[in-house]
């Protein structure tokens, strides 16, 4: 039975964890801040650098439930997000993580001020969400998702990494260790090893799925701001490896290859349109988080698919399944994707947060400084036990329905959309457009 959200909230408090060790899945939010701030002195820098890096424990609010506002705007960050990064892979698979992207933007959103941080709330489409708010409802909501269910591990974090003796503004690092169990760590930016140790960082926060994400580090950042996502979930109802087989793929294109098709048959919560099958195949025992597979009809090219990838149209269609028996087909995939994220950003409403002459991050440093990259790497695998996934966002900053009881068949044999969502906050924690599977 599901514990209940308080119990939960209960028992987080009293065990004061915030649990790093086991991800596969990270968002890093890169800063390359320029500043003289607020400052650090250089016995902190070498005490710091010297010791063991501590996690904060994220303050959850008393009594609170995670707010609803929050979560309607990350789904609508992530189907916008979503459709503009499909403008820039016409016929590719696409694989992001737009909550890893979204709690990056979160954290970057609390160092900016003016323009900047409006230009920065309307691509997150924060409709009038205070501050406060926002880190109070990403505080609530990275507590509630942490570890789930038995059998599926779950958990987010974030750290900070200096070059020595920068000094930062008190109130962003408060911030950000209070509302993001952000840990802080000075580092010699000047020496070699530096891109090696932060890397290191990723690469074992993802269990090896991304190795690296900084390929240099310019004498202009100073200041690395990294978010961690992990996901690994076992199926509900595992699918047996003997009746995996080679079956036709057939790509958008209308070529087709032989690749392995999973099978299973029994009850699934299933929706169907006219214009397409959809099933929700849920992970653990608990059946709180489950991947949604979105298959247009044969007649239906994917892409008038995705003209429907609304939120509005997405909160519609999650109340709409119902258990069914039928059987079920879909690939063995496993993929790594990457993107730079400026040309979606920017179509969001974040033009001028890269634009040297209007940028205002005057929260995180003294000095002007833009955002000047935003790279994204994803991993994922879905196999007979069930599905790994792994994000890394990168922002560098610079100075200057049919019948129900009849059984139904759904083979997934061409390019679909694929979703993993937590039941309980709603949230969309991956998304993706699977056109030909590796």
């Amino acid at each position: 039975m599901l514990q209940s959200f308080t119990e939960r909230k209960v028992e987080m408090r009293e065990r004061g964890r915030w649990q790093i060790g086991a991800m596969a899945a990270v968002g890093l939010v890169l800063l390359g801040l320029i500043g003289c701030i607020q400052a650090v002195s250089q016995g902190q820098a070498e005490a710091l650098s010297q010791s063991t890096p501590k996690r904060e424990q994220i303050t959850m609010k008393k009594g609170s439930e995670v707010n609803p506002e929050l979560v309607a705007a990350n789904t609508r960050f992530g189907f916008k997000l979503f459709s503009e990064v499909l403008k820039q892979n016409q016929n590719k698979n696409v694989f992001v993580s737009p909550s890893s992207v979204a709690i990056a933007l979160a954290m970057v959103y609390n160092g900016a001020n003016g323009t900047t941080q409006a230009a920065i709330a309307k691509a997150l489409e924060l409709n009038g969400i205070t501050l406060a708010e926002l880190n109070q409802a990403n505080a609530d909501l990275q507590v509630l998702l942490q570890n789930p269910d038995p059998k599926v591990q779950l958990a987010i974090a974030n750290s900070l990494w200096a070059r020595q003796d920068v000094p930062l503004k008190p109130d962003f690092l408060q911030r950000n260790q209070q509302f993001y169990g952000a840990e802080i760590n000075n580092l010699n930016f000047n020496d070699p090893q530096a891109i090696k140790i932060i890397n290191g960082w990723v690469k074992e926060n993802t269990r090896g799925k991304i190795e690296e994400i900084v390929d240099s580090i310019s004498p202009m950042d100073v200041l690395f701001l990294i978010n961690a996502i992990y996901f690994k979930g076992d199926w509900t109802q595992p699918f047996d490896k003997t009746l995996t087989a080679d079956r036709p793929f057939f790509r958008a294109d209308g070529s087709q290859k032989s690749h392995p098709m999973m099978s299973q048959q029994g009850d699934s919560r299933y929706l169907e349109t006219e214009q397409f099958q959809a099933v929700s195949l849920p992970y653990g025992e608990r059946r709180r988080m489950s991947m949604y597979i979105l298959l247009p009809k044969k007649a239906a090219p994917i892409t008038d698919l995705y003209q429907k990838l609304t939120a509005e149209n997405w909160q519609q269609w999650v109340t709409q399944f119902r258990s069914r028996p039928g059987s079920v087909q879909i690939p063995r995939f496993k993929l790594e994707y990457e993107i730079e994220l400026r040309r979606a950003l920017s179509a969001l409403g974040m033009a001028d947060t890269f634009d040297a002459s209007k940028a205002n991050f005057s929260g995180m440093s003294d000095l002007q400084t833009h955002i000047d990259q935003v790279r994204h790497k994803t991993f994922v695998e879905v196999n007979e036990e069930g599905t790994e996934a792994a994000a890394v966002t990168s922002i560098g900053i610079r100075a200057t329905s049919a019948t129900l009881d009849e059984p139904f068949t759904m083979v997934v044999d061409r390019p679909f959309f694929c979703a993993i969502r937590d039941n309980q906050s709603g949230s969309v924690l991956f998304m993706g457009a699977i056109v030909d599977p590796q």
